[in-house]
């Protein structure tokens, strides 16, 4: 398969990356879905403005849910989502567990949730920012993405330990038919074609794996939705599956946003919207279930 965007082997230059913004269309409009929803909650939170993106200020404020009266006693929980805007249960879930369950661990956690780091990638349901560069692959020193630069830097200001980080995300057909091809003809590589996972998975992290958490995890989305299969050759995504639904990468080494507080327990979930057993309430439901059994587990413990 060939992009219709560049030379095969060639990386993009500033010509091709143009071509590609200039084919990006909002689909969406994340005021209306995304900062309204934010803003009704905020009789619940401290709503928290940490920066806004330069491509249109004023459309894509950046914007955080924050437990009141936050307490050093209690152990500090990130809730992540629209690392990559086409991800829609990543934003939503957020969301919905910040309007639906985040009252019961109130008095037992403080909850610090972003439902939705890449605004722009959100209205024009892409996986990269306007740059063509992945937010999830850019939490390093000095990074490029602003989108994971506002992250870092909220997070280092707080000057907290997190215990906990929950990083909502999806993988769609899409990423077969759209986003890996056009990754291969940005770089200059030739597009190896893969397999989409059909259910849920999570990832932990290889450099510090905390497999009991992750269980807990898949236990919880179980009784929501199916747990994706390994593939014949027990990898998902390429990636050897270490426990039912389970696979794990370096976190840090990728620049992933689940590295971005260095939690001990740490969680990329994966929803799979395009499968005939899930609809978008089964997949919102999962992330809220993703997030709920990784606190009661660590509530447990």
């Amino acid at each position: 398969m060939t992009y219709h965007i560049g030379t095969p082997g060639q990386p993009w230059g500033e010509q091709e990356k143009a071509q590609w913004l200039s084919e990006r269309q909002r689909q969406r409009s994340y005021q209306d879905e995304v900062v309204s929803a934010v803003h009704a909650l905020a009789s619940d939170f401290e709503l928290v403005q940490y920066g806004a993106l330069s491509y249109d200020p004023e459309r894509y404020p950046l914007l955080a849910l924050k437990s009141r009266n936050w307490q050093a006693d209690k152990p500090f929980v990130l809730v992540t989502g629209g690392m990559h805007g086409y991800e829609t249960s990543g934003v939503q879930g957020a969301i919905a567990f910040a309007r639906d369950k985040a009252k019961q661990y109130a008095k037992q956690v403080n909850l610090l949730i972003c439902p939705c780091i890449s605004p722009w990638g959100y209205e024009v349901i892409n996986r990269w920012n306007p740059n063509a560069l992945d937010p999830n692959r850019s939490f390093v020193a000095n990074s490029q993405a602003e989108e994971a630069a506002a992250l870092q830097k909220l997070v280092a200001d707080l000057g907290v330990s997190f215990l906990c980080h929950m990083d909502l995300h999806e993988t769609t057909d899409s990423d077969e038919s759209e986003f890996r091809p056009a990754l291969a003809a940005r770089d200059g590589k030739a597009f190896e074609p893969g397999t989409i996972p059909d259910g849920f998975y999570v990832v932990d992290n290889t450099e510090s794996p905390q497999p009991a958490f992750q269980k807990a995890i898949i236990d919880a989305v179980a009784k929501v939705t199916h747990i994706a299969p390994a593939d014949p050759d027990g990898t998902i995504i390429g990636s050897p599956v270490v426990a039912p639904g389970v696979i794990e990468y370096p976190l840090k080494k990728l620049g992933l946003c689940a590295s971005v507080t260095g939690a001990p327990y740490s969680c990329t979930t994966e929803v799979y919207p395009d499968s005939p057993k899930a609809t978008p309430e089964i997949c919102n439901a999962a992330q809220v279930a993703a997030v709920c059994g990784a606190l009661d587990y660590l509530l447990k413990g």
